[in-house]
């Protein structure tokens, strides 16, 4: 089984990786490689943050690696949260004073529409590639749910009635945005492998 750099200490994003991998390869995290810096995050978009960390990764521990990163896009309030999903109240917010404070701003919003957005940038013998993965749904008027993280107890996916924490890990695993940039990743590195 190889190994391979996630520029993360998210336990859910590594877990939730390693369940779409399935054995074919181990993800290992920053804290792994002896990397327990603070990453910044300064750019102004999904992508860029992406490609921000995989490049910190890559020039100061000389890995092979891939970063993501996740927004929560809506509609009726101009595509926010977006790259601002993680601190969304505030510098140092949990995930539950995001949500709050979303359900605060969608109060009185008919339209629900909103998406997930992850961007994967993977940096390869000194190539770097980004895989996209969205999903499209909806954001519900109250919590529901008690698995998954962030905004997953009030986002359902199109095609769906439950909320990403009322799905079982497996399928969330299956259609989520990160499930759909992971899959991207590991074709091409499938493809490299060969």
């Amino acid at each position: 089984m190889k190994n391979l750099v996630f520029a993360t200490n998210n336990r859910h994003k590594i877990d939730e990786v390693n369940s779409i991998l399935t054995g074919s390869y181990r993800i290992i995290s920053l804290s792994e490689i002896g990397c327990f810096d603070d990453i910044p995050e300064t750019s102004e978009t999904i992508e860029g943050n992406a490609l921000q960390k995989a490049r910190y990764i890559f020039e100061n521990y000389q890995q092979d690696c891939f970063a993501d990163d996740t927004g929560l896009e809506v509609d009726a309030l101009q595509g926010r949260p977006g790259v601002y999903s993680a601190r969304y109240a505030g510098e140092g917010s949990s995930y539950d004073d995001n949500v709050v404070k979303l359900l605060e701003e969608m109060k009185s919003q008919a339209n629900r529409n909103a998406r997930f957005r992850t961007v994967i940038a993977w940096i390869s013998d000194g190539r770097e590639l980004f895989f996209e993965g969205v999903i499209d749904g909806a954001i519900i008027y109250e919590r529901r749910g008690a698995s998954g993280f962030g905004y997953d107890p009030v986002f359902v996916p199109n095609g769906y009635d439950q909320t990403f924490a009322e799905m079982p890990p497996q399928l969330k695993n299956k259609i989520s945005h990160r499930a759909l940039a992971v899959k991207k990743l590991v074709d091409a590195i499938l493809k490299k492998g060969k």
